[in-house]
């Protein structure tokens, strides 16, 4: 095997090869030949793919096969232990063997073998080189030789680069002679020798020539020559001035070329017939050629034209414009307009939606728009009406087109012939993206109405947009999925694409979508499904889908949500006025109830209930749409049909012989995800209080619930159009009983709570020692910030505490392992809260951080009333503040007692006045959760025995009234609080306090004064006895969302961190706007308020 063969020499010196050039950039990067050798020798250091080169894996190959058994040979000596084997101690058995192996002969034939064949193979891969190098020199010279020898060559086209080009610099009177010699009089050789030296002079040359405007006639006239060549030659030289010329020169070639262009329309009136455009013609070859030529310009000259006079941009828009403004009259035979090749090869007008980008154009074309070629607009709106009347007979070549113009092939075999179908197709798409584009803008809206021929109106917006619909129509996408991309050409893509656009603008909406007679033609065919009519859609399920997505557009804003709900301008099929939410509504329950003999198959279709159930959805989930809505009893429709959807989707029937065979894998795929989407649209209802009563009527509150708790760890949004998360929803349902249960069973609670320990007491498992967690600087850290509003949303209500804590005894272990994780808002206030002992203080790693975060949320719970008694009733919560205030006092040397003032301390001591001093910022001063610069951090006096110092409560100012004001007050007090003691709402306050432990002897007429005075925002009364001038509305629509039990409390963000607010006397109710008020800072500048912010508390 020592021995090379020639085969293995032929390949040992291609790899060679291989491995040279792929270290040649390291080599070639040496300062010296010595610098290379280094390179090479240690390249096994340097090189990280030195072991993955096949030279060098050839060789591990070679030296494995020559050296294996001598190798294993001595291996095998030394394993046996022989004293000759191993002399000295300090050897291994790795350096004996490697040591006997290269004394070995074997290893010296093989040295010798490979050294000769290496050498072999080097010599040959230098005299390889030199030839290549004598090739090259060669071909170097006799290529320059041929160039001297013809003078010039022509090496520019339209897609080579400035480096790719030869130039020979040209004298002014060879540009003379040359300009001469293109006249169009001159023979065809002259012009082609001529041309070809224009080709290869420098640009700067041509544009010194003082004969150019001469020279741009006559390459304008060699445009329409009919020799190919000639014209291909004029074109390159056009590409090349616009690819290396500044704007003052390319814009006067553009101007050439489109007036040549124009020339050639109006001269040669072209038919399309019915066999359509031929594009290997020499003519409409030579055609397409130039408007290529042109529209490349377009979408380029967008890119640079700004740094040039706008008098320049003005001229290539003008001329642009101009072409495209040439149309013939439509007779029995359409005519080829130069708006069809234009189409053909940009049929999306890619050039016009650059030219609107900018507002430096955009300016520039729609001035001249309006002003000079308002027939191009009337050109787009004429194909599009012309489109629509002509394909309501032929629908069927629709598809066929769309799919040939989607699947073009580019290469040997594209294609070549174009029908007249398929070429007006093509620029109704242009006029489509071209019309859409001006919608998009104020300017562009303004240039409507137009006229139109064959119309007696001009075409309005309203007119247009209603267009597009019925266009949508008549070619709806087969299938609704493939619709989705944007770059689909079927007409309903197209019109949903140019909908969509204007649905998201809101001045666009308003003066495009927002009309009448819009929604009337978008719910068309749905009035006729309702009166039992067929309807004439070529797939009605597509069609359906993209009326539901428009509509649902619509009701996401408020303008468009005011319009279907309230505007009675559609006539039902019984003949009464009644609002599209009416119509909306009344088809989601025929859907539901599969109630829809004019269209059976639509009553199994569950993207066409899912898509008009979600615009009823978008109309429900605000306090107005669901008032609307409330009479149909929609979330009834809904609940049944998802009761009837579970059932069928938990029934798993059992494989028995010869009974029928069960539901494929996919049906029932489809219907959990039917089912999951009525829960989705049921648990919407959430969004609003009388929404969530309405849910939990139905009984399916905790599937709910459940459902959206999976939704809410995925971290997924609510749906395409909702403004907000789940976190809004979360915070409704648990402002009721009910809700919070459910909440509850569905493990949400147990899942923020993890959450919240994990944050605060593990950290992350997965950095390093090294990495250490830096100290956090606010008082919760913004990792835990999010979770700690998510606590703050659940425990914000009354209800949620009461259910989750009354009656609920704190488990004050004697030891708490460091493993035991809290599940439970009850271990939370045992572990974070009420930290009353050493063994709840050692088993915390961060005890001040997760101290302060759970006294933070103790001072949200206690802004609402409810949940401070029932906190103070039950855990005593003062007394153990108290106590760890007395905890935290030293003696001074004087032996008075003092404060140790620390982050835990100042947060108890605002927690404390907070307890037990009621009121609004005019009545109590609440201290800063912050030290002070300055000598004196915190001048406020911290204590540890009630009452409060009287610092921290203020003098209320008393108001001066009149004998006739107190009459009037004593009798509506005495009214409003015989009606109190009647009242539904005072048996149930007065029971819960009662579980609480209060005395019931004890309520007298004098404690009734605060409950009164939270009654009269519900009672549309003042507390000054007038009767109130905005009187607000019962959004709930039940007695029970006006209990005093359900008053909400919503903390306050400060200065001093979050959950600071103004405590009981910050109340929201059902109805009533919330105007919160920032607290004072200092104890001696409060805030002054006004009467309406005056608490009674």
């Amino acid at each position: 095997m020592s021995q090379f063969r020639v085969e293995d020499e032929a390949e040992l010196q291609t790899l060679l090869r291989q491995l040279l050039r792929s270290v040649k950039e390291r080599i070639s990067g040496a300062p010296s030949v010595e610098c290379a050798e280094e390179i090479l020798l240690h390249l096994e250091e340097t090189d990280k793919n030195f072991h993955n080169y096949e030279f060098v894996k050839y060789l591990r190959q070679y030296v494995e096969c020559t050296l294996g058994a001598v190798i294993e040979g001595e291996t095998e000596s030394c394993a046996r232990g022989d004293a000759h084997a191993i002399g000295s101690a300090q050897e291994t058995l790795v350096h004996v063997v490697t040591r006997r192996t290269r004394e070995s002969a074997q290893y010296k034939q093989m040295m010798q073998a490979l050294k000769q064949t290496m050498m072999v193979i080097v010599e040959s891969l230098l005299n390889k080189f030199e030839e290549d190098q004598l090739k090259k020199e060669e071909m170097h010279r006799k290529s320059q030789h041929e160039q001297f020898c013809s003078h010039y060559t022509d090496n520019c086209s339209d897609s080579d680069s400035s480096f790719n080009q030869s130039y020979a610099f040209i004298r002014q009177e060879q540009l003379q002679a040359i300009s001469e010699e293109l006249d169009p009089s001159r023979p065809k050789e002259v012009r082609w020798e001529a041309l070809q030296l224009l080709c290869c002079a420098p640009p700067s040359d041509v544009l010194s020539c003082e004969s150019l405007g001469c020279l741009h006639r006559n390459l304008s006239a060699a445009l329409t020559d009919p020799d190919p060549d000639l014209s291909d030659k004029v074109l390159r030289f056009f590409a090349k001035t616009f690819s290396s010329s500044p704007l003052n020169v390319t814009r006067e070639m553009y101007t050439g070329l489109v007036k040549s262009l124009e020339s050639e329309f109006l001269h040669h009136k072209l038919s399309l017939d019915v066999k359509g455009l031929d594009v290997n013609r020499p003519y409409i070859s030579r055609l397409l050629k130039q408007i290529r030529l042109m529209n490349d310009f377009q979408k380029e000259v967008t890119t640079y034209w700004i740094r040039h006079p706008e008098k320049y941009m003005e001229e290539i828009i003008d001329g642009t414009l101009g072409l495209l403004s040439l149309h013939h009259e439509h007779g029995s035979v359409r005519s080829l307009e130069p708006v069809h090749l234009l189409s053909l090869l940009d049929i999306q007008a890619t050039w016009f939606k650059k030219w609107m980008h900018g507002y430096y154009s955009r300016t520039v074309v729609l001035r001249l728009l309006e002003r000079k070629y308002k027939s191009v607009i009337a050109s787009a709106l004429q194909q599009c009406i012309y489109y629509y009347e002509s394909c309501q007979t032929s629908r069927e070549d629709t598809l066929e087109i769309t799919q040939a113009m989607e699947n073009q092939q580019i290469g040997p075999a594209q294609r070549s012939r174009y029908s007249a179908r398929e070429l007006e197709y093509t620029h109704l798409v242009h006029s489509l993206s071209l019309l859409g584009r001006l919608l998009m803008y104020t300017n562009g809206r303004k240039l409507f109405p137009v006229k139109v021929r064959k119309r007696r109106d001009p075409v309005t917006l309203t007119d247009l947009v209603v267009l597009l619909i019925n266009i949508m129509y008549q070619h709806p996408n087969t299938l609704y999925a493939e619709s989705a991309h944007t770059d689909s050409l079927s007409p309903a893509a197209l019109v949903m694409e140019v909908v969509q656009q204007l649905c998201e603008r809101t001045s666009c909406a308003v003066d495009c979508i927002y009309q009448i007679p819009v929604v009337e033609a978008l719910l068309r065919p749905v009035l006729s499904l309702l009166g039992g009519k067929p309807v004439k859609l070529n797939f009605p399920e597509s069609s359906l889908i993209h009326i539901a997505d428009t509509l649902a557009r619509i009701a996401t804003t408020e303008r468009g949500s005011t319009l279907l709900l309230y505007e009675r301008k559609l006539v039902s099929a019984q003949g009464e006025r009644v609002t599209p939410a009416h119509v909306v509504v009344r088809f989601a329950q025929a859907l539901l109830a599969k109630d829809l003999p004019a269209c059976p198959q639509l009553e199994d279709s569950a993207a066409v209930k899912g898509a008009f159930i979600f615009v009823c959805r978008q109309m429900y989930h605000t306090a107005e749409g669901l008032q609307v809505l409330g009479p149909y009893c929609l979330h009834e429709c809904i609940a049944q049909a998802w009761r009837k959807t579970s059932s069928l989707s938990e029934r798993v029937p059992t494989p028995v012989p010869g009974a029928p065979v069960p539901s494929s894998p996919q049906e029932l795929q489809s219907t959990v995800v039917w089912e999951e989407v009525l829960l989705d649209n049921l648990l919407n209802f959430a969004a609003t209080p009388k929404g969530l009563l309405l849910l939990q009527q139905t009984g399916a509150i905790h599937e709910c619930v459940a459902y959206m708790f999976s939704r809410f760890t995925q971290k997924l949004q609510v749906s395409r159009c909702e403004k907000f998360g789940y976190g809004v929803m979360v915070t409704q349902v648990a402002a009721t009983a009910p809700g919070i249960t459910a909440l509850r069973s569905s493990g949400f609670i147990q899942a923020v709570v993890v959450d919240v320990w994990s944050l605060l007491e593990c950290g992350r498992e997965d950095v390093r020692v090294v990495h250490p967690k830096s100290t956090p600087m606010d008082p919760i850290d913004r990792s835990c910030l999010k979770s700690f509003l998510t606590l703050v949303n659940l425990l914000s209500s009354a209800h949620a505490v009461w259910e989750l804590l009354f009656r609920q005894v704190l488990p004050n272990k004697a030891e708490y392992s460091l493993r035991e994780m809290p599940t439970s808002i009850m271990d939370v206030l045992d572990r974070l809260v009420v930290i009353n002992s050493d063994a709840k203080i050692h088993s915390l790693f961060n005890y001040e951080q997760s101290h302060t975060f759970g006294l933070r949320l103790l001072s949200v719970m206690c802004c609402s009333l409810d949940s401070l008694l029932l906190l103070e009733s039950q855990y005593k919560l003062s007394d153990m503040l108290l106590q760890c205030q007395m905890d935290n006092t030293i003696e001074s040397s004087s032996g008075n007692t003092e404060f140790i003032i620390d982050g835990l301390s100042v947060e108890r001591n605002h927690l404390l006045v907070r307890m037990n001093v009621t009121g609004g910022p005019s009545e109590r001063n609440l201290p800063p959760r912050a030290l002070q610069k300055g000598d004196d951090p915190y001048p406020w006096p911290m204590f540890s025995t009630c009452p409060p110092p009287s610092c921290y409560v203020l003098d209320v100012p008393k108001t001066r009234r009149t004998k006739q004001g107190l009459g009037e007050r004593r009798i509506l007090d005495g009214a409003l609080q015989e009606t109190l003691l009647q009242s539904d709402d005072f048996k149930v306050q007065h029971s819960h306090w009662k579980r609480a432990g209060g005395s019931p002897g004890g309520c007298g007429s004098e404690s009734l004064v605060h409950p009164i005075h939270l009654l009269l925002p519900t009672c549309g009364v003042q507390s000054g006895g007038a009767p109130r001038e905005d009187p607000q509305p019962d959004v709930c629509g039940t007695a029970g969302c006006e209990r005093l039990s359900q008053v909400r409390f919503i903390p306050e963000v400060t200065e001093g961190g979050f959950g600071a607010g103004p405590g009981p006397s910050t109340q929201t109710y059902p109805g009533v706007p919330h105007s919160s008020t920032p607290h004072s800072s200092t104890p001696h500048s409060p805030t002054p308020h006004s009467p309406a912010h005056h608490s009674p508390d």
